[in-house]
């Protein structure tokens, strides 16, 4: 039986759905950002790429989610539109971008690994999402390049729902934090529309936290896994929730089912924490 069964809803799809919130792998920015958030203005830092770690982390992310079993489960993977997050999709649900030589599996993994490849790799939709790009602000590292020129890198990436070839969100005014909360309500009730019951999602820390903080607060969503869920989120993490569909889109109370089971579920590589610093302001976290 389904943990998560619950009643039956007369509403589309179904009463909740599984997201599994990915934040993108270390960049070079966020290397630089240790030292000192000033030089992330300069044009250097435009659209940031990953970072030799960063590119190990997604490597340990696509061992994990392929001997897990996840990447079996999950549907389709919605991505911000910035180099670092489309590195970070399709290098760990596609398996694609990273130096061949970083992709090492156990013999024990090395059979799980190969059934979920074979099973998923041409199956998978990769798709970028504006709604889902971080808070907007005066760093280079969050303004986007053209999408042509995406194409060209991730010509399996599905881009067609953006409207715009060139960044036009991106002004060099920082977005107010209720700005960045609406926004990622919005997207969240844009994933409840959506058919796919299992989702995962690719995106920033700031925008993460802020939609994870909102959704845990007025009760609209259960937590699937151990630890502080309101603790920031580490580069290439994962953390996987349920979210209410009538309680998400307002079509009743904000109470959680009762039949829901809030726990851990075996999903997600627990990496080293690079910061001593858990439960931080939204204002210090990295991009």
């Amino acid at each position: 039986m389904d943990k998560f069964a619950a009643a039956p809803s007369p509403y589309p799809f179904a009463s909740y759905k599984v997201l599994h919130l990915v934040r993108h792998a270390q960049g070079v920015h966020n290397l630089e950002s240790e030292k000192s958030r000033d030089p992330l203005t300069s044009f250097e830092y435009f659209d940031a790429e990953l970072s030799s770690q960063g590119w190990q982390q997604v490597c340990d992310q696509r061992r994990y989610v392929c001997a897990s079993g996840l990447l079996e489960k999950i549907e389709v993977v919605i991505t911000s539109p910035m180099t670092r997050t489309l590195q970070t999709a399709v290098g760990i649900f596609r398996g694609e971008g990273q130096p061949a030589d970083r992709f090492y599996v156990t013999p024990f993994e090395e059979e799980n690994v190969k059934n979920a490849e074979t099973s998923t790799f041409n199956r998978l939709p990769i798709i970028s999402y504006e709604l889902c790009r971080e808070r907007m602000g005066k760093y280079e590292c969050d303004k986007r390049r053209s999408i042509s020129l995406y194409r060209s890198r991730f010509p399996d990436v599905d881009f067609s729902l953006i409207e715009s070839e060139d960044d036009v969100l991106w002004k060099g005014e920082k977005e107010s934090h209720e700005a960045v909360v609406a926004r990622g309500m919005k997207f969240i009730k844009w994933l409840c529309g959506r058919k796919e019951k299992e989702i995962a999602v690719v995106s920033h820390g700031v925008f993460l936290q802020q939609a994870m903080t909102e959704l845990i607060k007025s009760n609209k969503c259960c937590p699937l896994m151990e630890g502080d869920p309101l603790s920031r989120f580490k580069n290439c993490e994962i953390r996987s929730i349920a979210i209410f569909y009538e309680s998400v889109m307002g079509l009743e109370s904000d109470s959680l089912p009762t039949t829901i089971h809030c726990g851990r579920i075996p999903y997600g590589l627990e990496l080293p924490r690079d910061s001593a610093k858990e439960n931080i302001s939204v204002e210090e976290v990295t991009n």
